[in-house]
């Protein structure tokens, strides 16, 4: 019988419960970078909408001279903004001339709908989701 036990091979409680918690402090730190790389992400189809946008409310104010009559659809148009872009945001502008361009998430976006990314003329920066904050996915909150 002593031969028996002996000769068996295996993992002990201890080190499995080890491999665990390693597997655990590793997932730990993964997800959040994770989740925020996700976020960026997602992000990057406003800035790149607000980009065309800004061009092209730029090309208007240079050719007209102002931008009293250009308004968001005209932008959108002349960005030529794609179905997806359109269907995940919806665009503003502040300001005659623009001082700040914003997207605004709609309930097709997949990380939820209210999301804002705006791009402030003054700054020449982008801020909002996925840039300059972290959503806290467990009260789908952002957090600066």
């Amino acid at each position: 019988m002593k031969k028996f036990l002996s000769n068996q091979k295996g993992f002990t409680l201890i080190e499995i419960l080890v491999v665990v918690i390693i597997v655990a402090i590793l997932a730990a730190i993964a997800v959040p970078v994770y989740l925020r790389y996700v976020e960026q992400a997602r992000s990057t189809e406003a800035q790149s909408a607000l980009s065309g946008i800004k061009t092209a409310y730029q090309v208007y104010r240079q050719t007209y001279g102002s931008t009293e009559n250009y308004s968001i659809e005209d932008a959108m148009k002349d960005a030529q903004l794609g179905d997806a872009t359109t269907k995940n945001w919806t665009f503003e502008v502040v300001g005659n001339p623009p001082k700040k361009f914003i997207a605004t998430s709609t309930a097709d976006f997949s990380g939820g709908e209210g999301l804002q990314v705006f791009y402030d003329v003054k700054e020449s920066k982008f801020h909002g989701y996925g840039i300059d904050s972290y959503t806290d996915d467990q009260s789908n909150n952002e957090n600066q």
